[in-house]
């Protein structure tokens, strides 16, 4: 069977990843809309009415104004929303199969919304910890993440691929977001079911892709939780999963020279947890291809699940 795709948002980032990872697929058609009618809203219905899968790779505004073009009655095209719209709606079904129920949920869903990236990390690091009460909902809890530039969309890229030399101030990791209200927030409460958001601090890097979420937590506020115990329960915890890999307490070889270089799950599907620590204090990494699971990879893996094809399907891992 061949599935017909549109892509609304073709030409940004995660949109152009998500055409890169369907190019040869024989089971997909890409709709492809004449450059002039990409906004006009009439042309776009019908694409869209017209599509099995419909991926918003659009900012939230225009992903809400695209899904009110769904005809009424119109109960086999499905969207998979790349923004920030819906992933904390419970009407939308968050698209990380990983985590316990959704899988299912995600076969029988017409309405899917794509992870943010750096959620992807601190939900896949932190979910099946609060689900087995070995961090309490009510923990204080905070997280660094550190991005490629990429993660930024066109904009940030010509910046730092577009002028030659960069200036000084871009030659370093930067943070950013720092009236501590990222738009990721939501769906990293929402999803792990914490009491209140964590402290959050983005980091972007002078270098396109790769991405380490890291969360430290206090064993003394814990009840002497061990790195042992967090290493057992997310081993257990994603034990089948092809795509979630929980790495050798520790790091093992992986670790060079004392260092996690962020780059080295880049253009694949794959996320590698680790745990780091001792008696006094833990911490947990997360690290992906922002462009990857942190975007066009799980909006396929989405896809695959939820038309039914082999989850991993066009995906490296």
């Amino acid at each position: 069977m061949t599935y017909k795709v549109f892509i609304d948002g073709r030409h940004g980032t995660t949109g152009l990843k998500i055409d890169e990872r369907l190019a040869g697929r024989a089971d997909v058609e890409v709709l492809t809309i004449p450059e002039d009618k990409r906004k006009d809203p009439a042309v776009k219905a019908e694409y869209i009415n017209a599509a099995d899968v419909v991926f918003l790779c659009l900012p939230d505004a225009a992903s809400k104004e695209s899904v009110a073009l769904l005809a009424a009655g119109n109960t086999r095209t499905r969207f998979l929303d790349a923004s920030t719209a819906h992933r904390a709606n419970p009407d939308w079904v968050y698209g990380l199969p990983e985590l316990h129920g959704q899988r299912e949920r995600l076969r029988s869903s017409q309405r899917i919304a794509v992870p943010g990236c750096h959620a992807t990390g601190f939900i896949l690091t932190i979910a099946p910890l609060v689900a087995a009460g070995l961090v309490p909902a009510d923990y204080p809890l905070t997280c660094t993440s550190l991005t490629g530039y990429s993660g930024g969309g066109k904009e940030m890229i010509a910046d730092y691929e577009g002028q030659g030399a960069l200036p000084d101030h871009m030659l370093s990791p930067r943070i950013y977001a720092l009236g501590l209200g990222h738009k990721h927030l939501p769906e990293m409460q929402a999803l792990t079911g914490i009491a209140h958001a964590p402290i959050f601090s983005p980091v972007v890097g002078p270098f396109a892709q790769g991405m380490l979420v890291s969360v430290p937590l206090l064993p003394r506020l814990l009840n002497g939780l061990t790195p042992e115990a967090v290493h057992a329960e997310l081993k257990r915890y994603y034990a089948d999963e092809a795509c979630v890999k929980v790495m050798p307490l520790g790091g093992g070889e992986v670790v060079e020279a004392g260092f996690l270089p962020a780059t080295r799950c880049n253009d694949t599907n794959r996320a590698e947890l680790f745990v780091f620590g001792h008696a006094g204090q833990i911490l947990l990494v997360a690290r992906f291809d922002n462009l990857g699971k942190g975007a066009s990879g799980a909006a396929i893996q989405c896809m695959n699940i939820a038309l039914g094809c082999d989850e991993l399907t066009g995906l490296a891992v």
